[in-house]
């Protein structure tokens, strides 16, 4: 076998392998202070999360900033232990830190190639390297060696492992055989059958060239070599090593040990105690998985409208218990903002306020349900300021409207008028009393537009203020920690707090809140801007707002059952406006399908009328009782004020409504809607054909078209169809409805250019 060829360094390499050579032999006669344990006590221990059931939901892996896992030997597999000594210091319990076996043979190796083939390091001169950060170059080796002669003087061979074991670089931030198990096998490092022990010792070699997601080949090389090893030293049997060769190693996606609810669990592990191992916590584990795939899906089917982020959470009402957390579409996404939390992020709120500004108005009667708020062009001139006009993305005013109505529709001008009235600095300080910390300047800097979100504020802490409103007005502890028994303990609003004391504090009026409910529940009530089959309405009970912030940069909706609230929001966390993207076609689908989620486990109980109130007649278009001329009647709840000014002064009314005041209790609520069909429908006239006429809310209504009464009829029936337009009412008692459709000539189909019309 020939001699290698001569290299142009040679002369160089070899002064570099005397005085290695030359080094060795004075530190092997070098003797300082021994270095004891204490000084490999960095790392912190696995921090294991689990669901509210003890489901695992992933493990945080490192919390100080050497991103170090701890674990004792005794916690590790036997199999790693040999194996990582047969790779790297098969000499390791003979030497005393420095093997002058194996420096000779680097230093021979680099005589003889003229590059350095092997190291020669112990696993004590590794620790030393690790430990202090020492450089590769002959100084650094020289500190490798004096280090450890010094360490093993003081420490002993287990505790030298130990510490060892839990500093090798496993790829990327991974430090620690512990972590390195939980990141790519998903088990502790316990565990670790030949296969796995071997896959993992082979890593420290060279992390960036073996990386398992990158360079998968080069490291079953590398594991083979290992294997080989082991095998070479009697820490493995021949068949077993080729048994574990042989097998298929299955590495997890990159999800940094965490299973689900990564953005929570991070933020948790920031404040539990050091000594910690395992948590638990709120979540529902199948929930939290749900929500979080439904965030993806809703965040890409929005992506050509601009649309790359999205957030969500899930309290229970009851206690404030966080079910589910997802502070964006993907925490893991090589590309985005994926680990910006959107739960806790700053975002204007929209049209989401309004509720808790009626509920005030209500409580302080500057505002009553009867009341006409005009939607109209309306200008604030504000000293110190340019003159504020209000207005809604739709560009166009709704005229006179219920406070019922402009709440349902969410319309800006009516909220602006209510806002000017209650006072911004007393709606300022109910929402501070709700929650929203963050709304910290004074009411001079937010002014009117405080009524539109003109300020900034977390999804939780809607989420819990819109509990508040669920409860009635009992605020909650919004929390994700519990104790073994899931009892709420502190958590992410006041991490650093055993309890925020809110679980006892009443906001508001329970009856208004009551009120507010109703009307947030009343799809026909915000038909005019949603439709009466938007994604905001369910099958079941349930109360809902929306809100969408300037240029369609933030899309929000929250809302509630009994028992449950929900709040979601898509947008861009870099601020990016969408592209007319609203809360109702951005953030409620989202919202429509963890809410119905939730219902799957019990159907949701429907909400109790407003307590100390009674539902009377009222004229939609006047807010008085109704009269003959009124053409449409609604039935709205007053209470015993309202009952004055309602009674008085007297008005004739139509005989049909007296009878139905004598007859029915006040408290009865069975509204006639017309289901089908809708107002603003268009049909094509036919020979024969005829309309599906669907009611619900009176078993036998009378019924009028164009003001001529037709009438009774039952639930379902049909109605001719006859060119012109209708408008057909119906009326039971004091309830009445109304819808207006056209029945025209079939118009006729132009060509588009672009496509072919085959006959």
């Amino acid at each position: 076998m020939s001699a290698p060829p001569a290299s142009p360094n040679r002369p160089f390499t070899k002064r570099i392998a005397v005085a290695l050579l030359a080094v060795a032999v004075a530190a092997l006669a070098v003797a300082g202070r021994p270095i004891g344990p204490r000084a490999f006590g960095g790392g912190a221990n696995a921090l294991a999360f689990e669901d509210r059931a003890g489901l695992p939901l992933g493990t945080v892996l490192a919390r100080d900033t050497e991103h170090a896992v701890r674990v004792p030997l005794g916690g590790v597999s036997p199999r790693f232990l040999a194996a990582v000594v047969a790779a790297e210091d098969a000499r390791f319990a003979a030497h005393d830190g420095v093997d002058a076996v194996a420096l000779a043979r680097a230093a021979w190796q680099v005589l003889r190639t003229g590059h350095i083939v092997s190291g020669g390091s112990t696993i004590t001169m590794q620790l030393a390297r690790l430990r202090w950060n020492l450089p590769r170059t002959p100084l650094g080796k020289l500190d490798e060696i004096v280090l450890a002669r010094r360490i093993e003087a003081g420490t002993s061979k287990a505790a030298i492992l130990e510490a060892y074991v839990n500093r090798l670089p496993m790829g990327g931030d991974l430090v620690g055989v512990e972590a390195g198990a939980r990141t790519y096998f998903g088990t502790p490092a316990a565990e670790l059958d030949l296969a796995h022990a071997a896959f993992l010792a082979a890593l420290p070699n060279d992390p960036v060239r073996l990386d398992p997601y990158e360079h998968r080949d080069a490291l079953e090389a590398r594991r083979r070599v290992v294997l080989a090893r082991m095998v070479a030293t009697g820490a493995a049997s021949a068949g077993d090593a080729a048994r574990a060769a042989s097998e298929r190693i299955d590495v997890l996606a990159r999800s940094e040990g965490i299973g689900a609810a990564p953005h929570l669990l991070f933020r948790l592990a920031a404040n539990v105690p050091p000594g910690a191992t395992r948590v638990r916590t709120t979540i529902d584990r199948d929930l939290q998985a749900f929500a979080e795939n439904a965030t993806q899906q809703v965040v890409g089917a929005l992506g050509e409208r601009g649309a790359r982020d999205g957030a969500a959470i899930v309290i229970d009402n009851h206690d404030g218990a966080i079910l589910a957390y997802v502070g964006s579409a993907d925490y893991f996404a090589h590309v985005g903002a994926g680990k910006n939390d959107g739960v806790v992020a700053l975002r204007q709120p929209g049209s989401t306020l309004k509720p808790f500004l009626y509920e005030l108005a209500f409580e302080k009667r500057a505002v009553r349900p009867t009341t006409i708020l005009a939607d109209v062009p309306t200008t604030y001139s504000i000293p110190g300021r340019k003159a504020y006009s209000p207005g809604d993305y739709s560009e166009r005013f709704a005229g006179p409207v219920r406070a019922r109505i402009a709440l349902a529709d969410s319309l800006n001008v009516p909220a602006v008028h209510v806002l000017s009235d209650v006072g911004v600095r007393d709606f300022l300080e109910r929402l501070h009393a709700l929650g929203f910390v963050h709304l910290t300047h004074d009411a001079d800097h937010y002014g009117l537009g405080l009524a539109l979100g003109d300020g900034e504020v977390t999804l939780e802490e809607l989420a819990g203020a819109y509990a508040t409103i669920a409860n009635g007005g009992r605020a909650v502890h919004v929390h994700a920690l519990a104790d073994a028994n899931g009892e709420a303990r502190s958590g992410p609003r006041q991490e650093n707090a055993s309890a925020d004391g809110r679980d006892n504090v009443r906001v508001g009026a329970t009856r208004e809140w009551s009120l507010v409910t109703d009307i947030l529940s009343d799809a026909h009530a915000r038909a005019r801007a949603f439709g009466v089959a938007s994604l905001l309405r369910t099958p079941f009970a349930s109360a809902v707002k929306t809100g969408t912030s300037s240029d369609f940069r933030d899309t929000w909706t929250v809302g509630f059952t009994r028992d449950y609230t929900v709040a979601a929001w898509v947008g861009n966390f870099n601020g990016a406006p969408m592209q007319r993207v609203s809360g109702v076609t951005g953030a409620a689908p989202l919202w429509n399908r963890i809410v119905r989620r939730l219902s799957e486990r019990e159907r949701p109980a429907a909400f109790a009328p407003p307590h100390g109130y009674v539902r009377r007649p009222m004229c939609a278009t006047t807010g008085v009782r109704p009269t003959r001329d009124c053409r449409s009647v609604v039935g709205e709840w007053l209470d015993a004020g309202d009952l004055i000014a309602w009674n008085a002064p007297p008005r004739p009314l139509d005989r049909r409504y007296d009878a139905w005041l004598a007859a029915q209790p006040p408290q009865r609520d069975d509204t006639l809607r017309i289901v089908a069909p809708h107002d603003g429908d268009v049909f094509v006239a036919a020979p024969g054909a005829r309309i599906a006429v669907i009611a619900r809310g009176a078993p036998q209504a009378v019924w009028e078209l164009n003001g001529k009464e037709i009438g009774p009829h039952g639930a379902r029936w049909t109605l001719p169809l006859e060119r012109g337009r209708w408008t057909l009412r119906a009326h039971h008692g004091m309830h009445a409805d109304a819808v207006t459709f056209t029945v025209g000539d079939p118009v006729p189909h132009a060509r588009r250019a672009g496509f072919t019309i085959r006959g």
